[in-house]
Protein backbone atom coordinates (compact mmCIF):
# COMPACT_ATOMS: atom_id res chain seq x y z
CA UNK A 1 0.00 0.00 0.00
CA UNK A 2 0.85 3.83 -0.05
CA UNK A 3 2.95 5.13 2.53
CA UNK A 4 4.13 8.62 3.89
CA UNK A 5 7.23 9.48 1.83
CA UNK A 6 10.46 9.05 3.87
CA UNK A 7 13.11 11.35 4.64
CA UNK A 8 15.45 8.38 2.67
CA UNK A 9 12.73 8.00 -0.13
CA UNK A 10 12.74 11.86 -1.27
CA UNK A 11 16.66 11.57 -1.22
CA UNK A 12 16.72 8.57 -3.44
CA UNK A 13 14.13 9.74 -5.42
CA UNK A 14 15.52 13.12 -6.26
CA UNK A 15 18.83 11.07 -7.12
CA UNK A 16 16.57 8.51 -9.74
CA UNK A 17 15.21 12.41 -10.91
CA UNK A 18 18.46 14.00 -11.72
CA UNK A 19 19.07 10.80 -13.34
CA UNK A 20 16.14 11.64 -15.96
CA UNK A 21 17.85 14.75 -16.46
CA UNK A 22 20.29 13.38 -17.97
CA UNK A 23 18.40 12.20 -20.76
CA UNK A 24 16.13 15.72 -21.28
CA UNK A 25 17.11 16.24 -24.74
CA UNK A 26 17.41 12.39 -25.78
CA UNK A 27 14.09 9.58 -25.08
CA UNK A 28 11.15 12.08 -27.40
CA UNK A 29 8.37 10.83 -27.90
CA UNK A 30 8.60 8.61 -24.95
CA UNK A 31 9.21 10.29 -21.28
CA UNK A 32 12.24 10.89 -19.35
CA UNK A 33 12.64 7.86 -16.49
CA UNK A 34 15.27 7.65 -14.11
CA UNK A 35 15.84 4.40 -11.80
CA UNK A 36 17.77 4.12 -8.54
CA UNK A 37 18.27 0.88 -7.07
CA UNK A 38 19.04 0.64 -3.39
CA UNK A 39 20.07 -1.66 -0.31
CA UNK A 40 20.76 -0.56 3.27
CA UNK A 41 21.61 3.23 1.58
CA UNK A 42 23.99 1.61 -1.14
CA UNK A 43 23.17 1.90 -4.44
CA UNK A 44 22.74 -1.61 -6.42
CA UNK A 45 22.32 -0.34 -9.81
CA UNK A 46 20.90 2.96 -11.60
CA UNK A 47 19.99 4.17 -15.12
CA UNK A 48 17.62 6.46 -17.24
CA UNK A 49 15.67 5.66 -20.51
CA UNK A 50 17.68 5.73 -23.61
CA UNK A 51 17.03 6.93 -26.99
CA UNK A 52 13.78 5.37 -28.58
CA UNK A 53 14.23 1.99 -29.26
CA UNK A 54 17.09 1.17 -26.48
CA UNK A 55 15.82 -0.13 -23.01
CA UNK A 56 14.20 2.09 -20.14
CA UNK A 57 15.48 3.30 -17.18
CA UNK A 58 14.24 0.24 -15.28
CA UNK A 59 15.80 -2.18 -17.58
CA UNK A 60 19.21 0.03 -17.55
CA UNK A 61 19.47 -0.48 -13.71
CA UNK A 62 19.20 -3.66 -13.88
CA UNK A 63 22.10 -4.25 -15.67
CA UNK A 64 24.05 -1.82 -13.95
CA UNK A 65 23.49 -3.49 -10.79
CA UNK A 66 24.25 -7.29 -12.82
CA UNK A 67 27.72 -5.86 -14.11
CA UNK A 68 28.12 -4.94 -10.31
CA UNK A 69 27.11 -8.59 -9.54
CA UNK A 70 24.20 -7.14 -6.64
CA UNK A 71 21.75 -9.47 -6.33
CA UNK A 72 18.81 -7.15 -6.85
CA UNK A 73 16.05 -9.24 -4.72
CA UNK A 74 14.99 -7.50 -1.86
CA UNK A 75 15.90 -4.27 -2.65
CA UNK A 76 14.38 -1.26 -3.42
CA UNK A 77 13.62 -0.10 -6.32
CA UNK A 78 13.08 4.25 -6.72
CA UNK A 79 11.55 4.65 -10.55
CA UNK A 80 10.25 8.29 -11.68
CA UNK A 81 7.13 6.67 -13.94
CA UNK A 82 5.46 3.92 -13.38
CA UNK A 83 6.82 0.76 -15.50
CA UNK A 84 5.27 0.02 -18.44
CA UNK A 85 3.07 -2.96 -18.98
CA UNK A 86 2.81 -3.31 -22.52
CA UNK A 87 5.06 -4.10 -25.18
CA UNK A 88 6.12 -1.21 -27.54
CA UNK A 89 9.62 -0.80 -28.86
CA UNK A 90 10.96 -2.77 -26.18
CA UNK A 91 9.29 -5.75 -23.95
CA UNK A 92 7.26 -4.41 -20.23
CA UNK A 93 9.75 -3.14 -18.03
CA UNK A 94 7.40 -4.73 -15.01
CA UNK A 95 8.44 -8.25 -16.46
CA UNK A 96 11.69 -7.59 -15.44
CA UNK A 97 11.16 -5.98 -12.66
CA UNK A 98 9.02 -8.53 -10.97
CA UNK A 99 11.97 -11.05 -12.30
CA UNK A 100 14.21 -9.02 -10.34
CA UNK A 101 12.46 -9.70 -6.92
CA UNK A 102 12.52 -5.98 -5.47
CA UNK A 103 10.99 -6.15 -1.84
CA UNK A 104 9.80 -2.75 -2.50
CA UNK A 105 8.85 -0.13 -5.43
CA UNK A 106 8.84 3.32 -4.83
CA UNK A 107 7.11 5.30 -7.96
CA UNK A 108 6.80 9.29 -8.41
CA UNK A 109 3.70 9.19 -10.63
CA UNK A 110 1.33 7.10 -12.50
CA UNK A 111 1.15 6.42 -16.25
CA UNK A 112 -1.36 7.72 -18.00
CA UNK A 113 -1.06 5.52 -21.47
CA UNK A 114 -3.77 3.97 -21.83
CA UNK A 115 -1.87 1.27 -22.65
CA UNK A 116 -0.14 1.04 -18.65
CA UNK A 117 -2.39 3.45 -16.50
CA UNK A 118 -2.04 1.81 -13.33
CA UNK A 119 -1.59 -2.13 -14.83
CA UNK A 120 2.23 -1.65 -13.93
CA UNK A 121 1.67 -1.20 -10.23
CA UNK A 122 -1.39 -3.78 -9.68
CA UNK A 123 0.59 -6.30 -11.35
CA UNK A 124 3.56 -5.37 -8.70
CA UNK A 125 0.91 -5.62 -5.79
CA UNK A 126 -0.14 -8.64 -6.86
CA UNK A 127 2.76 -10.19 -6.93
CA UNK A 128 3.26 -9.70 -2.98
CA UNK A 129 5.66 -6.41 -3.80
CA UNK A 130 5.08 -3.10 -1.60
CA UNK A 131 4.02 -0.09 -3.96
CA UNK A 132 4.65 3.57 -2.32
CA UNK A 133 3.31 6.32 -4.87
CA UNK A 134 3.50 10.13 -5.04
CA UNK A 135 7.29 10.49 -3.83
CA UNK A 136 8.84 13.90 -5.25
CA UNK A 137 5.32 13.56 -7.85
CA UNK A 138 5.50 17.38 -8.71
CA UNK A 139 9.06 17.35 -9.58
CA UNK A 140 8.53 13.99 -11.55
CA UNK A 141 5.62 15.84 -13.61
CA UNK A 142 8.24 19.00 -14.15
CA UNK A 143 10.17 16.84 -16.16
CA UNK A 144 7.62 14.98 -18.07
CA UNK A 145 4.97 17.71 -18.71
CA UNK A 146 5.31 17.00 -22.27
CA UNK A 147 4.64 13.15 -22.04
CA UNK A 148 1.80 13.04 -19.32
CA UNK A 149 -0.26 16.20 -21.27
CA UNK A 150 -0.06 14.19 -24.82
CA UNK A 151 -0.99 10.86 -23.17
CA UNK A 152 -3.90 12.29 -20.77
CA UNK A 153 -5.66 15.46 -22.52
CA UNK A 154 -4.46 14.74 -26.51
CA UNK A 155 -1.85 17.67 -26.31
CA UNK A 156 1.54 19.01 -26.14
CA UNK A 157 2.72 20.70 -23.41
CA UNK A 158 3.67 23.77 -25.15
CA UNK A 159 5.78 26.98 -23.34
CA UNK A 160 6.00 30.51 -25.31
CA UNK A 161 9.58 31.71 -25.19
CA UNK A 162 9.79 35.71 -25.23
CA UNK A 163 12.51 38.51 -24.00
CA UNK A 164 11.46 42.01 -23.27
CA UNK A 165 12.60 45.06 -21.49
CA UNK A 166 11.38 46.32 -18.08
CA UNK A 167 8.30 47.98 -19.44
CA UNK A 168 7.06 45.01 -21.53
CA UNK A 169 8.80 45.76 -24.89
CA UNK A 170 10.32 43.01 -27.42
CA UNK A 171 11.41 45.10 -30.06
CA UNK A 172 11.99 48.56 -31.69
CA UNK A 173 8.93 49.75 -34.29
CA UNK A 174 11.68 49.08 -36.96
CA UNK A 175 11.61 45.70 -35.76
CA UNK A 176 15.10 45.74 -34.46
CA UNK A 177 15.06 43.15 -31.08
CA UNK A 178 18.47 41.58 -31.45
CA UNK A 179 19.47 41.61 -28.83
CA UNK A 180 17.79 42.92 -26.17
CA UNK A 181 18.95 40.14 -23.67
CA UNK A 182 22.25 38.83 -22.61
CA UNK A 183 24.39 36.07 -23.70
CA UNK A 184 23.27 34.18 -20.73
CA UNK A 185 20.00 34.48 -21.61
CA UNK A 186 19.69 33.22 -24.88
CA UNK A 187 22.36 30.48 -24.16
CA UNK A 188 19.57 29.45 -21.62
CA UNK A 189 16.89 29.84 -24.43
CA UNK A 190 18.89 27.24 -26.14
CA UNK A 191 18.73 24.68 -23.41
CA UNK A 192 14.62 24.92 -24.05
CA UNK A 193 14.80 24.89 -27.21
CA UNK A 194 16.99 21.38 -27.30
CA UNK A 195 14.38 19.95 -24.89
CA UNK A 196 11.18 20.39 -27.04
CA UNK A 197 10.57 18.21 -29.63
CA UNK A 198 9.48 21.23 -32.37
CA UNK A 199 10.64 24.99 -31.96
CA UNK A 200 7.46 26.95 -33.39
CA UNK A 201 7.45 30.48 -35.16
CA UNK A 202 5.40 32.90 -37.56
CA UNK A 203 5.64 33.88 -40.70
CA UNK A 204 6.29 37.34 -39.73
CA UNK A 205 9.02 36.22 -37.68
CA UNK A 206 10.38 34.27 -40.95
CA UNK A 207 10.30 37.15 -42.89
CA UNK A 208 11.89 39.68 -40.64
CA UNK A 209 14.60 37.63 -38.94
CA UNK A 210 15.27 35.14 -41.29
CA UNK A 211 16.05 32.76 -38.53
CA UNK A 212 17.51 28.89 -38.24
CA UNK A 213 15.04 27.57 -35.43
CA UNK A 214 18.17 25.07 -34.37
CA UNK A 215 19.54 24.59 -31.20
CA UNK A 216 23.05 26.47 -30.90
CA UNK A 217 26.07 26.67 -27.93
CA UNK A 218 23.89 23.13 -26.51
CA UNK A 219 25.10 19.49 -26.42
CA UNK A 220 22.67 17.64 -27.36
CA UNK A 221 22.20 14.48 -29.50
CA UNK A 222 19.29 15.31 -31.66
CA UNK A 223 17.85 18.32 -32.68
CA UNK A 224 13.84 19.56 -32.20
CA UNK A 225 12.09 19.91 -36.09
CA UNK A 226 10.85 22.98 -36.62
CA UNK A 227 7.33 24.50 -37.66
CA UNK A 228 5.63 27.36 -39.27
CA UNK A 229 2.05 28.98 -38.93
CA UNK A 230 2.18 30.17 -42.50
CA UNK A 231 -1.50 30.90 -43.52
CA UNK A 232 -0.98 32.19 -46.75
CA UNK A 233 1.55 29.19 -47.71
CA UNK A 234 4.19 32.16 -48.55
CA UNK A 235 7.18 31.22 -46.92
CA UNK A 236 10.51 32.09 -49.10
CA UNK A 237 12.17 28.86 -50.41
CA UNK A 238 15.28 30.10 -49.77
CA UNK A 239 14.43 30.57 -45.93
CA UNK A 240 18.04 29.73 -43.48
CA UNK A 241 15.64 27.20 -41.32
CA UNK A 242 15.38 25.18 -44.75
CA UNK A 243 18.81 23.26 -43.84
CA UNK A 244 18.42 19.96 -44.46
CA UNK A 245 16.19 18.93 -41.27
CA UNK A 246 12.62 18.55 -41.03
CA UNK A 247 10.25 21.46 -41.31
CA UNK A 248 6.99 21.47 -40.60
CA UNK A 249 4.19 24.39 -42.14
CA UNK A 250 0.87 24.84 -41.52
CA UNK A 251 -1.21 26.78 -43.40
CA UNK A 252 -4.72 27.48 -44.57
CA UNK A 253 -4.03 27.47 -48.38
CA UNK A 254 -4.06 24.19 -50.09
CA UNK A 255 -0.92 25.12 -53.15
CA UNK A 256 0.30 21.17 -54.72
CA UNK A 257 2.82 22.78 -56.89
CA UNK A 258 4.72 24.51 -53.78
CA UNK A 259 4.34 21.32 -51.41
CA UNK A 260 6.16 19.71 -53.70
CA UNK A 261 9.35 22.15 -54.08
CA UNK A 262 8.84 22.26 -50.41
CA UNK A 263 9.13 18.63 -50.25
CA UNK A 264 12.22 18.50 -52.02
CA UNK A 265 13.82 20.66 -48.73
CA UNK A 266 12.35 18.04 -46.71
CA UNK A 267 9.17 20.30 -45.37
CA UNK A 268 6.37 18.88 -44.70
CA UNK A 269 2.80 21.15 -45.63
CA UNK A 270 -0.09 20.55 -43.13
CA UNK A 271 -3.06 22.29 -44.66
CA UNK A 272 -5.32 23.15 -41.50
CA UNK A 273 -7.52 26.06 -42.60
CA UNK A 274 -9.49 28.12 -39.41
CA UNK A 275 -12.37 29.67 -39.67
CA UNK A 276 -11.05 32.84 -40.58
CA UNK A 277 -9.77 32.96 -44.34
CA UNK A 278 -5.69 32.54 -44.36
CA UNK A 279 -5.99 31.69 -40.83
CA UNK A 280 -4.74 28.38 -39.52
CA UNK A 281 -6.70 26.45 -36.47
CA UNK A 282 -4.33 26.63 -34.00
CA UNK A 283 -6.15 24.14 -31.62
CA UNK A 284 -6.45 21.68 -34.35
CA UNK A 285 -2.22 22.50 -34.98
CA UNK A 286 -2.01 21.13 -31.31
CA UNK A 287 -3.90 18.39 -31.71
CA UNK A 288 -2.05 17.22 -34.63
CA UNK A 289 1.00 18.00 -32.70
CA UNK A 290 -0.12 15.16 -29.98
CA UNK A 291 -1.13 12.86 -32.57
CA UNK A 292 2.17 12.73 -34.47
CA UNK A 293 3.89 12.39 -30.83
CA UNK A 294 5.19 15.12 -30.24
CA UNK A 295 5.69 16.00 -26.25
CA UNK A 296 6.34 19.49 -25.90
CA UNK A 297 6.22 22.85 -28.43
CA UNK A 298 8.74 25.44 -27.71
CA UNK A 299 7.04 29.37 -29.58
CA UNK A 300 9.09 31.86 -30.27
CA UNK A 301 7.19 33.90 -32.65
CA UNK A 302 6.45 37.81 -32.50
CA UNK A 303 3.38 39.52 -30.87
CA UNK A 304 0.57 38.60 -33.42
CA UNK A 305 1.00 34.65 -33.28
CA UNK A 306 1.80 35.18 -29.77
CA UNK A 307 -1.29 36.63 -28.87
CA UNK A 308 -3.24 33.66 -31.07
CA UNK A 309 -1.74 31.38 -29.42
CA UNK A 310 -2.65 32.47 -26.05
CA UNK A 311 -6.16 33.73 -27.34
CA UNK A 312 -6.71 30.39 -28.75
CA UNK A 313 -5.73 28.62 -25.30
CA UNK A 314 -2.76 26.90 -26.65
CA UNK A 315 -0.01 28.05 -24.28
CA UNK A 316 0.66 26.70 -21.06
CA UNK A 317 3.61 27.98 -20.02
CA UNK A 318 5.49 31.47 -20.44
CA UNK A 319 9.27 31.59 -20.38
CA UNK A 320 10.42 35.21 -20.32
CA UNK A 321 13.76 36.86 -19.91
CA UNK A 322 13.37 39.95 -18.91
CA UNK A 323 16.09 42.44 -19.42
CA UNK A 324 17.54 45.20 -16.58
CA UNK A 325 16.67 48.39 -19.78
CA UNK A 326 14.03 50.93 -20.94
CA UNK A 327 12.87 50.84 -24.58
CA UNK A 328 9.71 53.35 -24.41
CA UNK A 329 7.27 53.24 -27.55
CA UNK A 330 8.26 50.14 -28.70
CA UNK A 331 6.47 46.89 -29.58
CA UNK A 332 4.82 44.82 -26.92
CA UNK A 333 5.42 40.99 -26.70
CA UNK A 334 1.95 39.68 -27.16
CA UNK A 335 -0.90 41.28 -29.14
CA UNK A 336 -3.74 39.94 -27.70
CA UNK A 337 -8.04 41.97 -27.73
CA UNK A 338 -8.89 44.43 -25.75
CA UNK A 339 -10.28 43.99 -22.24
CA UNK A 340 -13.14 46.02 -20.78
CA UNK A 341 -12.59 44.17 -17.06
CA UNK A 342 -9.79 42.58 -15.59
CA UNK A 343 -11.84 39.56 -14.70
CA UNK A 344 -11.22 38.46 -18.61
CA UNK A 345 -7.42 38.46 -18.44
CA UNK A 346 -5.63 35.58 -18.51
CA UNK A 347 -3.61 34.68 -15.79
CA UNK A 348 -0.79 32.98 -15.02
CA UNK A 349 0.91 31.41 -11.92
CA UNK A 350 4.77 32.15 -11.14
CA UNK A 351 6.88 28.93 -10.57
CA UNK A 352 10.11 30.09 -10.82
CA UNK A 353 12.59 32.86 -11.26
CA UNK A 354 16.30 32.87 -11.91
CA UNK A 355 19.23 35.45 -12.95
CA UNK A 356 21.15 34.64 -15.65
CA UNK A 357 23.58 37.63 -16.06
CA UNK A 358 22.38 40.73 -15.85
CA UNK A 359 18.97 39.77 -16.92
CA UNK A 360 16.00 37.24 -15.12
CA UNK A 361 14.13 34.69 -16.59
CA UNK A 362 10.46 34.33 -15.06
CA UNK A 363 8.47 31.35 -15.83
CA UNK A 364 4.64 30.95 -15.60
CA UNK A 365 1.33 28.32 -16.08
CA UNK A 366 -1.74 27.79 -16.46
CA UNK A 367 -2.24 26.99 -12.91
CA UNK A 368 -5.39 25.12 -13.90
CA UNK A 369 -3.61 22.95 -16.59
CA UNK A 370 -0.87 21.75 -13.82
CA UNK A 371 -3.56 21.27 -11.03
CA UNK A 372 -5.04 18.51 -14.09
CA UNK A 373 -2.23 16.98 -14.81
CA UNK A 374 -1.09 16.31 -11.33
CA UNK A 375 -4.76 14.88 -11.02
CA UNK A 376 -4.26 12.73 -14.23
CA UNK A 377 -0.88 11.07 -12.76
CA UNK A 378 -2.28 10.57 -8.98
CA UNK A 379 -5.40 9.07 -10.86
CA UNK A 380 -3.79 7.00 -12.98
CA UNK A 381 -1.34 5.17 -10.01
CA UNK A 382 -4.45 4.26 -7.79
CA UNK A 383 -3.60 2.76 -3.85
Amino acid sequence: MTTVSLPDDIFWMRRALALAERVLYSTAPNPRVGCVIVRDGQVLGEGATQPPGGPHAEICALRDAQARQAAVAGATMYVTLEPCSHFGRTPPCVDAVLAARPARVVVAIGDPNPLVNGQGLARLREAGIAVTTGVCAEEALAINAGFISRMSRGLPWVWMKMAASLDGRSALHNGMSQWITGAEARADGHHWRARSCVVLTGMGTVLKDDPQLNVRGVDTPRQPRKAVVDGRLSIPEDARLFDGGEVIIFTARDDAAKAARLADQNARVVVLPGPVPDRVDLQAMMRWFAQEQFNEVHVEAGAGLSGALVSAGCVDELLLYVAPVLLGDAAGMVRLPMLEHLDAAQRYEFIDTALLGADVRLRARVAQTWRELMQRVALSAPN
